[in-house]
């Protein structure tokens, strides 16, 4: 997928996300999937932009099936299933059933790193909401979160910078409790 394919899309998805927000700054998840498909049904894309698509459908397919696999903490019938799939890193997924007792160890290992990034995040997100609730009390002329940043705490918008490209996300404590990583 090219850069300029996954920009487009990106584009579209934004420009959907603006038609459903409201006047005041909200949107329902639903209705900007809905916004999406008709977008995509309607618009003529060009080849490489519905590629695009086609390559994040099916990754989200994907982690979707890993996800569904992955074993579940406190089920009754306990976490194994013979088509069940432990996640090791690296892209490397194994049917449990065909485990081995090192992709056991390994699956434990990324379970635990994950906890500790799952945590720290949590602790640098918590600090965020702290500071700046903080903030709106020492200065109550402010309604919004975007008049608070740019006049007490000096957010300045990079160019050069894309805040919300792809870093390797994080996993979610659901994944987590799922046994790892969702690549």
């Amino acid at each position: 997928m090219s850069a300029q394919s996954d920009a487009r899309l990106w584009q579209i998805v934004e420009e959907a996300a603006a038609a459903v927000t409201d006047e005041t700054g909200r949107f329902r998840k639903g209705d900007l999937e809905d916004e999406l498909r008709t977008r995509f049904a309607h618009e003529d894309l060009e080849v490489h932009v519905r590629a695009a698509a086609a390559d994040k459908l099916v990754q989200g397919l994907v982690r979707g099936f890993g996800e569904r696999r992955s074993p579940k903490p406190r089920r009754q019938s306990g976490m194994f299933h013979p088509e069940g799939i432990l996640k090791l890193g690296n892209g490397i997924w194994v049917w449990m059933d065909r485990a081995t007792r090192n992709d056991l160890l390994e699956w434990g290992r990324l379970s635990t790193r994950n906890l500790a990034r799952v945590a720290t995040a949590e602790l640098d997100r918590q600090r965020y909401v702290a500071e700046r609730l903080d903030a709106f009390r020492e200065h109550s002329g402010f309604d919004f979160l975007g008049e608070l940043e740019k006049t007490v705490f000096g957010y300045i918008a990079s160019e050069a910078e894309d805040p919300f490209g792809d870093d390797g996300p994080l996993p979610d404590p659901e994944g987590l409790l799922d046994g790892g990583q969702q690549r």
